[in-house]
């Protein structure tokens, strides 16, 4: 069974077992997290009904993202600033996807 789940702004394709990586989200690594917000979902070909159907996962672990570099300069007036920025992920590991309890 799939899902189709919103967190963070973004939507995922999640089956149990599988590991995605998701904006942070609170908890420590070892605690279980509810998805409530669950799009669609199916078996095969056929789609379920998504009432009260909610995902479960585990925190593998928070993590940070690649380094990006922020460079603006402006000619020709002496203006030159560097920043760098790293995004907070969260690792999550889907455990089922069943109804609400």
């Amino acid at each position: 069974m799939f899902a189709i789940v919103r967190t963070g702004g973004k939507q995922y394709r999640v089956a149990a077992g599988d590991k995605i990586v998701v904006e942070k989200l609170d908890g420590e690594a070892g605690s279980s997290v509810t998805l409530g917000d669950v799009l669609l979902a199916g078996e095969g070909g056929e789609l379920k009904a998504t009432d009260g159907l909610t995902v479960s996962a585990e925190i593998v672990a928070q993590a940070k993202g690649e380094k990006v570099i922020v460079f603006k300069k402006r000619r020709r007036h002496n203006y030159r600033r560097k920043n760098g920025h790293r995004q907070q992920h969260t690792i999550l590991k889907i455990t089922a996807i069943g109804a609400a309890k």
